[in-house]
């Protein structure tokens, strides 16, 4: 594998992990704050996060590469309104789509269509993220600070249920 090409792969495991860090603070505070749905969400989003993690791990270790673990960062933010988080989440989904995207840009440059193969998925997850990104945002913005309709989507939020990624279904 192209040594630039690992080392993003690799690096990627740790911004993974930092997401998955970064999310269970957003789950806190929203416990914190009595909207267990909105915990609820980012707690699956937490285990989301790690999963991610592991699907970059085992590609590097079915490819015959090491990997090498590296501290994990604190999360910094605090939140003062229901919408920050939110808004705080749109903005990482975003980075870590321009994380992906310059994997992507390397592996073609070094002609690893495999990683390239690898990596539509988490294009495709990405997509994901951030339209979910921007579609809790609007429905803050809309219901947010009508106690009722918040309570109500608090309680859709509860619903959600964690899955296992594609790509670890079958370990």
């Amino acid at each position: 594998m192209d040594k630039h090409v690992y080392e993003l792969l690799n690096d990627q495991i740790n911004k993974e992990l930092y997401s998955a860090y970064l999310y269970m603070s957003f789950a806190d505070y929203y416990e914190d704050e009595g909207l267990k749905g909105f915990a609820n969400w980012y707690m699956i989003q937490t285990a989301e996060e790690r999963d991610h993690a592991l699907i970059f791990r085992k590609y590097l270790l079915d490819n015959g590469c090491s990997v090498k673990l590296k501290a994990i960062d604190q999360p910094d933010k605090t939140f003062s309104t229901y919408l920050e988080p939110l808004e705080a989440a749109l903005e990482h989904e975003k980075y870590v789509t321009s994380l992906i995207n310059d994997i992507y840009a390397a592996a073609h440059d070094a002609r690893d269509y495999r990683t390239m193969k690898f990596l539509d998925w988490f294009i495709e997850e990405q997509m994901e993220e951030e339209a979910n990104a921007e579609d809790m945002i609007t429905k803050m913005k809309l219901f947010g600070t009508d106690a009722k309709a918040l309570y109500d989507l608090d309680k859709e939020y509860q619903a959600r249920a964690y899955s296992v990624p594609t790509p670890l279904a079958g370990e």
